[in-house]
C-alpha cells in the first residue's frame, strides 16, 4: 500500500505492480501530487511562457524580427499551465489503471503497522472500504509549503501554490527567499513586467550551491532588472495601501520595502502529521522527517518511507528514484543503500543552473586535493549561434585519478546538459575520458567536453 500518488508514489507503485505485487494508492488530491498538479509540472509552463516571453521583447530585434505592441493575456498563461498538469495527472490515473493498481482518493490515516483508514475528501466520492490493510506500507505523501511565524496567505501574499493559479500581474512583488522556488518565480514575474525584489538572510543566492553558480546568476537577475538583497533578514509585514509593507534588517539595520504583492519561498515542510504515525510505531526525526534507514524502512519494520517526507533534498526524481529503490529491497532483489550525491539539482529559470556531486569546496573540505575545469559558454560556438552566452561549465575531479567528482552548469539548457555527468559518475569516468570523447558540433554539450579538457590543461576552444 502507497500512501501518496506524486512522483515517488505512483512510481513506486507501479514498479513493485512490475514485480508482481497486488497494489493500492491512497491519494487525497489528484493523481501525480504535488509535483505533478502543484509544482513542477505547471510551474515548468509558466516558465516557458516567460522564456517566450523574454525572446519576444528582448531576442527577437537582433533576428531581424520586428514586432508590435504586445498584449499578454495573463489569465491564458496560467490556464495553459493548469492544462499540462491536468493532462499528465490523468495520464497517472491511465498509469495506474494499465497497471492493475487500486487508486483510493481518500485521506488515509495508519491505525497500525499494517492498517490504514480512509477518510473522505470534500469533492470526492466516499471510499468503498474504510480501511485496508497490507503486508508492507509505503509512504509518500511529500512536502508542503512553509511560512514564517505569523504569516497568512491572501490579499496578495502567495506561496508557490497560490502563484500557480494567481491570474491577475501585479505591479511589483517582494519574494521572500532565494532557493529554487523563489528564483524560478521572481524570473517568471520580471519576464512580464512585474518589479522585482528578491531578499535572501544568507550571503548568497542559492545558499548551499557553489557560490560562483551563484554570484553568476545574481548578476543574470540584476541584469534582467532585479534587485536582489542578501544578507536581509525577514522580521514582519503589514497590509497598507492595497499593498504590503515588509520588514526587513541587515546587520542590525532595519529596512522596509513596500509591494503590491509577497510571494514566500523559504522552504518546505514534509508532510507527516496527522497521519497516524504514532499508532504504527513510525518515528519522526528533526524537522518532522520520518527516519529511516538505508532499506527506506522505518522504525516500525513493515512501514518504509521516500521522497520529501523522508529526508532532503526535495526533489522529484530522487523521490521516484528512492521509490523504485525501496520495493526493489522489499523484493529483494536489491542491496540496501542510495547515493544521494547521484541526485542532480536543477532550477528552471534562466540562466538556468544544474548541478551534481560534489561542488569544488565540498570537495576540499573532505580533504581531497581536485582540480577543476571551467569553460564559459562563450566560448561555445552554439551559445553563440544562438546567442546564449551566459554562465558557465565547471567540473570537479579528483587529482590523483581524475575521477568525475562533481559538476556545476549555469547557462542555457543546463538541467537537460547535466544529465551527461549524472551518467559519468555513475560509470566512474575521469575528465580524461570525457574529453577524449568526441561531441557533436555544433551543441551546447561541447562546453561539457570542453570543460574537461580544462581540468586536464587540454582547453582547445578556451
Amino acid at each position: 500500500m502507497v500512501i501518496g500518488s506524486g512522483p515517488g508514489g505512483y512510481v513506486a507503485a507501479i514498479r513493485a505492480s512490475q514485480l508482481e505485487m497486488r497494489v493500492a494508492v491512497i491519494e487525497r488530491d489528484s493523481p501525480g501530487g504535488v509535483c505533478l498538479n502543484w509544482g513542477c509540472i505547471p510551474s515548468k509552463a509558466l516558465l516557458n511562457s516567460a522564456e517566450t516571453m523574454e525572446s519576444i521583447r528582448g531576442a527577437a530585434k537582433e533576428h531581424g524580427i520586428e514586432v508590435g505592441e504586445i498584449h499578454v493575456d495573463f489569465k491564458r498563461v496560467i490556464a495553459r499551465s493548469r492544462e499540462a498538469a491536468d493532462k499528465l495527472s490523468r495520464g497517472v490515473r491511465y498509469l495506474l489503471k494499465k497497471n492493475h493498481i487500486d487508486l483510493y482518493e481518500a485521506e488515509g490515516a495508519l491505525t497500525g503497522p499494517h492498517t490504514v483508514a480512509l477518510k473522505p475528501v470534500a469533492g470526492k466520492p466516499a471510499p468503498s472500504v474504510p480501511m485496508l490493510e497490507a503486508e508492507k506500507i509505503l509512504i509518500a505523501t511529500g512536502s508542503g509549503e512553509r511560512l514564517f511565524a505569523g504569516m497568512k496567505i491572501g490579499d496578495g501574499v502567495m506561496t508557490s501554490h497560490e502563484a500557480l493559479i494567481h491570474d491577475t500581474l501585479p505591479k511589483s512583488l517582494v519574494v521572500i527567499g532565494a532557493g529554487a522556488v523563489g528564483l524560478e518565480f521572481a524570473y517568471f514575474y520580471r519576464a512580464f513586467g512585474v518589479e522585482v525584489t528578491i531578499v535572501e538572510l544568507e550571503s548568497q543566492m542559492l545558499p548551499g550551491f557553489d557560490a560562483e553558480v551563484a554570484e553568476e546568476l545574481r548578476r543574470a537577475f540584476v541584469k534582467r532588472g532585479m534587485k536582489v538583497l542578501l544578507g536581509h533578514g525577514y522580521k514582519s509585514m503589514e497590509q497598507r495601501d492595497g499593498g504590503w509593507s515588509i520588514a526587513l534588517e541587515a546587520a542590525g539595520q532595519p529596512l522596509t520595502l513596500e509591494a503590491e504583492a509577497v510571494l514566500v519561498a523559504v522552504g518546505r515542510t514534509p508532510l507527516s502529521a496527522a497521519m497516524g504515525l504514532e499508532q504504527a510505531g513510525v518515528e519522526i526525526g528533526r524537522g518532522g522527517f520520518i527516519t529511516i534507514d538505508d532499506s527506506f524502512r522505518t522504525s516500525a519494520p513493515s512501514v518504509y518511507a521516500i521522497g520529501d517526507v523522508a529526508r532532503t533534498p526535495l526533489l522529484a526524481h530522487k523521490a521516484s528514484a528512492e521509490g523504485i529503490a525501496a520495493v526493489e529491497i522489499m523484493a529483494g532483489i536489491r542491496e540496501p543503500g542510495f547515493d544521494l550525491l547521484s541526485i542532480a539539482g536543477c532550477i528552471y529559470c534562466e540562466p538556468e543552473v544544474a548541478t551534481v556531486g560534489l561542488t569544488e569546496a565540498q570537495a576540499r573540505e573532505r580533504g581531497i586535493d581536485v582540480k577543476v575545469g571551467k569553460i564559459p559558454f562563450r566560448a561555445i560556438g552554439k551559445a553563440v549561434a544562438v546567442n546564449q552566452t551566459e554562465g558557465f561549465v565547471k567540473l570537479v575531479a579528483s587529482r590523483k585519478y581524475s575521477e568525475v567528482l562533481g559538476c556545476q552548469i549555469i547557462g542555457h539548457h543546463a538541467t537537460d546538459l547535466i544529465s551527461e555527468v549524472v551518467l559519468g559518475r555513475a560509470l566512474e569516468t575521469t575528465t580524461a575520458e570525457i574529453g577524449k570523447t568526441p561531441h557533436p558540433h555544433p551543441t551546447l554539450s561541447e562546453a561539457i567536453m570542453e570543460a574537461a579538457l580544462a581540468a586536464e590543461d587540454e582547453a582547445i576552444n578556451f
